[in-house]
C-alpha cells in the first residue's frame, strides 16, 4: 500500500465519520448518546474539563453559544413548530432570539467579600458539576438555549431530558450549541442528550449518582417528581395567569397589551394570560377595543360548541368528574379553532374571546391556546379575590392594568406571583419589551423566581483569618 492510497483512506474515513455524525447524532462530540449512562459520563468528563478554563475563557464559550443559536434561529423555530404541531413560527424566532440575547452569562456570578479585624472571608459561587434537565414541548428549543447558557456560565455540565413531542428540534438545538463550543475551543458534550428520549430515561437521569442538581421544566407532575428524587431541584411548574382591569385603566391599550401577550406563541408560555378579570363599568369598552384589533368574540350556541372541543371530561383525584384542556388543540392558531366549530373568517384572528363567570373551565383550567375567558365583577376588591382563586397558589405570573398604584399594591400583595406585570403584555416580565434579564425556567414551585447562571452555582466560603484586611 502507497503513502498516496493511506492518505485517501484516512481522507475518506473522515468524512464518513462525519457524515455519520451529522445525519445520526452519534457522534459524542454533539452530545447525543444511546443511553442515559453514556450521555451522564461523557457529561461528567466534559465538566471536569470546564472547570480548567477560565471565566473569560467560559464567556468565550457563551458568546459563541449566542451567536450559533442566532445564525439558526429560523431553523430550530420551524422545527419546533413543525414537529410539535405547536406555536408559530415568527415568535419561536422572537423566543430562541430572546433566550440567545438576554440569558445572563458569567456576568451574574458575583463574588462577595467580608474583611474586618480578623481578616478576610470571600463567598464564592461554584458549580454543582452535572444537571439533569428536563424540557417541555410548549417552549422546547428556547428553554435548551436558556437552561444551556446558564448552566455552563456556571460551570456545569448538562444532560437533557426533551420532551419526544420536540425531540428533533430539541436534539438539533443541542448540536447547534455544542458545535459553537466546539468551534470556540471549549470541551465536546458539555450538553447531552438522550438519542431517544423517554419516561424511562427521564427516570434513570433522576436516581443517576452522577447527576448532582436536577432541573424540570412542566407541569405538576414533573416537578412532583424531581422533587420526590432526593436529589437538589429547581421546579419550574404551571402557571394560570389572570389579567385583572379596572376602571381607571387605559381601556384601549390594556386591549392591545393584553392580546399581544395573550395571543403570542398561541398562549403556549406559562406567562401568557389565561383569563382577563374586569371591573364591570368598563367591560363592555374593553370587548369593543378587543374586537377592533381582531379577537373574535364567542356565545350562546357557538360558545357551547368551542366547550365541547377544546375541553375533555375526565376524572378527578377525588373521582369527580373535571375538565381539561384537549391537547388537540393546545398551542393551535385561532383560526384553525374557529373552523372546527363551523366559524369561517377571512383573516387570522389572534384570540378567541368569550364571557363567563369565575367557575368556567376556561378560567379555572390552563387552556395554553388562544382561548381567553372574560369575568365581569363588581369593583377591584371583588376582582383580587377571583384573580387569587383562579391563579391557584402557583405563584406564577399575574397582569394587571390599572392607573391606581393602590390598587396594583394591593394585588400584588394578595397574588404574591413570581412574576406581576403592570400596564404592559405578560411578557414585559421576562425582558421582551420590559427591563431585565430572561429566563424559560421560572422556578415557582421551589421558590428561585426566574433563573440564571447564579440559580445553578452552589455557595463555597473561604476564609483566611488575621491577614489581608488592609485597612
Amino acid at each position: 500500500m502507497t503513502l498516496n492510497q493511506i492518505d485517501m483512506e484516512s481522507l475518506v474515513k473522515a468524512v464518513v465519520d462525519q457524515i455519520y455524525a451529522i445525519t445520526n447524532y452519534s457522534n459524542e462530540e454533539f452530545g447525543t448518546f444511546s443511553t442515559v449512562d453514556q450521555a451522564v459520563e461523557a457529561a461528567y468528563i466534559a465538566q471536569k474539563k470546564i472547570m480548567t478554563l477560565t471565566l473569560e475563557n467560559r464567556q468565550t464559550l457563551i458568546d459563541a453559544m449566542r451567536e450559533g443559536v442566532l445564525k439558526n434561529e429560523d431553523l430550530l423555530a420551524e422545527m419546533a413548530v413543525k414537529e410539535s404541531g405547536m406555536g408559530r413560527v415568527p415568535d419561536k424566532i422572537l423566543k430562541n432570539r430572546l433566550a440567545a440575547q438576554k440569558t445572563p452569562g458569567t456576568e451574574n456570578l458575583k463574588t462577595e467579600a467580608f474583611t474586618g479585624d480578623r481578616g478576610l472571608t470571600i463567598i464564592e459561587m461554584a458549580p454543582y458539576g452535572v444537571i439533569g434537565s428536563i424540557t417541555p414541548v410548549t417552549n422546547p428549543v428556547a428553554t435548551i438555549i436558556n437552561n444551556s447558557i446558564s448552566m455552563i456560565a456556571a460551570g456545569n455540565s448538562v444532560v437533557f431530558c426533551v420532551h419526544p413531542n420536540a425531540r428533533a428540534a430539541s436534539l438539533k438545538a443541542i448540536e447547534i450549541l455544542n458545535r459553537a463550543i466546539l468551534a470556540a475551543g471549549g470541551p465536546g458534550n458539555l450538553l447531552c442528550s438522550i438519542k431517544e428520549p423517554s419516561l424511562k430515561a427521564v427516570e434513570e437521569l433522576m436516581a443517576h449518582p452522577k447527576i448532582n442538581l436536577l432541573s424540570a421544566t412542566g407541569g405538576p407532575g414533573v416537578v412532583r417528581a424531581v422533587l420526590s428524587s432526593g436529589k437538589k431541584a429547581i421546579g419550574a411548574g404551571a402557571g394560570n395567569p389572570p389579567a385583572v382591569v379596572d376602571e381607571t385603566a387605559d381601556i384601549e391599550k390594556a386591549a392591545r397589551d393584553i392580546i399581544a401577550g395573550c395571543s403570542f406563541d398561541n398562549n403556549l408560555p406559562c406567562i401568557a394570560e389565561k383569563s382577563i378579570i374586569v371591573v364591570g363599568s368598563v367591560a363592555d369598552k374593553l370587548i369593543y377595543n378587543m374586537k377592533k384589533l381582531g379577537a373574535v368574540l364567542v356565545e350562546g350556541q357557538n360558545l357551547k360548541e368551542l366547550e365541547k372541543l377544546v375541553l375533555i371530561e375526565k376524572l378527578g383525584e377525588g373521582h369527580g368528574k373535571i375538565f381539561a384542556p384537549n391537547k388537540q388543540y393546545v398551542g393551535k392558531n385561532a383560526r384553525c379553532i374557529l373552523e372546527k366549530i363551523g366559524i369561517n373568517v377571512s383573516n387570522d384572528p389572534p384570540v378567541i374571546i368569550a364571557e363567563v363567570d369565575a367557575s368556567h373551565p376556561f378560567v379555572v383550567e390552563e387552556l395554553m391556546m388562544p382561548v381567553l375567558p372574560i369575568v365581569q365583577v363588581k369593583n377591584i376588591d371583588e376582582a383580587i379575590v377571583i384573580a387569587v382563586k383562579v391563579e391557584h397558589g402557583n405563584r406564577h405570573t399575574a397582569t394587571m392594568h390599572s392607573k391606581n398604584v393602590d390598587n396594583m399594591t394591593r394585588l400584588a400583595k394578595a397574588i404574591q406571583t413570581t412574576i406581576f406585570v403592570k400596564n404592559a403584555p405578560s411578557y414585559a416580565g421576562i425582558g421582551f419589551g420590559g427591563e431585565g434579564f430572561t429566563t424559560f425556567t421560572i422556578a415557582g414551585p421551589t421558590g428561585e423566581g426566574l433563573t440564571s447562571a447564579r440559580t445553578f452555582t452552589r455557595q463555597r466560603r473561604c476564609v483566611l483569618v488575621d491577614a489581608f484586611s488592609i485597612v
